[in-house]
C-alpha cells in the first residue's frame, strides 16, 4: 500500500508558537510510518516556511541553516511543495518539489487555526485536517462565535466585547460599563487567541485596566466574561457530518485559573476522566458539545469548554476549539483514550475524514456549465 505523502505544520506566527511545536512533536512521533511519508514544515514566528533538514530544530534553535525555504504550490493540478535555497533576499533557485497527498495543519491561534492557512490550502486544492475556512475563523473569534452559540439558543456567560479605537477613545467610561455590567471577579481576554495566552483573572477594580491592556497587546479585540461558578469540563468531538462525542473530563488547575502556566509548564494540573458529574449533566455536556460543533461550522474534530455547576443544575458554554492542543498531556487526545480510541488510531480517524471531506468537495461543480 501507498505511503500517504503528509506535510506537517507547525510554529507560526502567534503567541502559541511553543505549544504548536509540542503538539505537532508528539504528532509526528505518533503516525504510523508504515503508513505516512511525514515531511515536517516549521513557520517561523516571522512567518517563513521551512522544510527540508530539521525544521523543528531549527525553530527552537532559531537557526535555519540547513533547511530549505518552502512554499505552497498554488497548482490543483499537481498539489505540493517547493522547496528552495534558504537565501531571502534574491530568487534562488528551485531545489525540488515534493508531491502531497494531505496537510495537518498543527497550528493554534492566529495565522494558522483561525482560517488563514485554511485558505490557502483551498486554493491550492489540497486535503488538510480540521475546520474550513468558515470554521476555523468562526472558532478563533471568540465573540463571533459566542454571537451564534446564542444564535442557537445556546447558554453562555454575559461578556462584553470591544475593540482598540473604542478603548483609547472612552477607557473611563468602559470600566464603568464592565463593572456595572458583569462584577468581579471576571475574565479579560484577547478575542482571537488560545491556549489562555494573554487572559487574565480580575478580582480587584484597580487591576482591570492593566488587564485590557495585556490582552490588547496580543489583539486588536478584547473580550471581558463575567466570571462563571462550577466545574471546569471538557468533551471532545469527531467527525464530519455523522458526529461522535467522547466522555467529558474535568480538569483542576493548580493555578488560580487553567492558564499557560498550569496547561504547559507547571505540570501539577489534574485531569479527571470522566469527570465526576452526574449522568443527566454528562448527557447535557454531550448534546450541548454536538450542537457547539454544529454551530461554528466545525469540521473533523473540535473539543468544547464548559462550567458546570452541580448545585444549580447548570452548564454554560464556554469556547470551542477547532486545532485542540495535541500534547502528551492534552485533554483532546485523553477524553478519546478514555473513551476507547488510542492516540495513533485518533490521527488515523482525522486524516480519513479529511480525506473524505475533500473527495466531497471535489464533486462540486465549479462551472456553470
Amino acid at each position: 500500500m501507498r505511503k500517504i505523502k503528509l506535510a506537517v505544520l507547525f510554529g507560526g506566527r502567534s503567541g502559541e508558537h511553543e505549544v504548536s511545536l509540542m503538539s505537532a512533536r508528539s504528532i509526528m512521533n505518533a503516525l504510523d510510518p508504515n503508513k505516512y511519508e511525514l515531511y515536517p514544515v516549521g513557520i517561523t514566528r516571522e512567518g517563513r516556511w521551512l522544510a527540508g533538514g530539521d525544521p523543528m530544530k531549527a525553530l527552537e534553535e532559531k537557526n535555519e541553516s540547513g533547511c530549505f525555504r518552502a512554499q505552497i504550490v498554488l497548482d490543483p493540478e499537481q498539489p505540493g511543495l517547493l522547496l528552495m535555497e534558504n537565501d531571502w533576499k534574491k530568487p534562488t533557485p528551485v531545489k525540488e518539489f515534493i508531491e502531497l497527498d494531505l496537510v495537518f495543519p498543527v497550528l493554534h491561534g492566529p495565522f494558522g487555526e483561525d482560517g488563514t492557512v485554511q485558505g490557502l490550502l483551498e486554493l491550492a486544492g489540497l486535503p488538510y485536517v480540521g475546520s474550513g475556512v468558515l470554521g476555523s475563523a468562526v472558532g478563533m473569534d471568540k465573540v463571533i462565535m459566542k454571537q451564534l452559540f446564542e444564535k442557537w439558543g445556546l447558554p453562555v456567560a454575559p461578556y462584553l466585547f470591544f475593540n482598540l479605537w473604542q478603548w483609547r477613545k472612552g477607557k473611563e467610561e468602559m470600566l464603568r460599563k464592565i463593572l456595572s455590567s458583569l462584577g468581579l471577579p471576571l475574565f479579560v481576554k484577547p478575542a482571537n487567541l488560545g491556549s489562555s495566552v494573554g487572559i487574565s483573572k480580575v478580582k480587584k477594580e484597580e487591576d482591570l485596566g492593566t488587564a485590557i491592556e495585556l490582552a490588547f497587546s496580543y489583539d486588536l479585540k478584547v473580550i471581558v466574561e463575567a466570571f462563571v461558578a462550577g466545574k471546569e469540563i471538557e468533551c471532545s468531538v469527531l467527525g464530519n457530518e455523522e458526529l461522535q462525542v467522547s466522555l467529558p473530563g474535568e480538569i483542576i488547575p493548580c493555578n488560580e485559573f487553567y492558564d499557560y502556566r498550569a496547561k504547559y509548564i507547571d505540570g501539577h494540573s489534574q485531569l479527571v476522566i470522566p469527570a465526576p458529574i452526574p449522568g443527566h449533566l454528562v448527557s447535557r455536556v454531550q448534546e450541548l458539545s454536538i450542537a457547539a460543533f454544529q454551530a461554528v461550522g466545525a469540521e473533523g474534530l473540535a473539543r468544547v469548554d464548559f462550567f458546570v455547576n452541580e448545585s444549580q443544575n447548570k452548564v454554560v458554554l464556554n469556547e470551542i476549539n477547532t486545532m485542540p492542543g495535541f500534547t502528551s498531556i492534552s485533554m483532546y487526545p485523553k477524553l478519546w483514550e478514555a473513551t476507547g480510541i488510542g492516540y495513533s488510531e485518533l490521527l488515523d480517524r482525522i486524516i480519513q475524514l479529511a480525506l473524505e471531506r475533500h473527495r466531497a468537495r471535489k464533486k462540486l461543480k465549479t462551472t456553470f456549465y
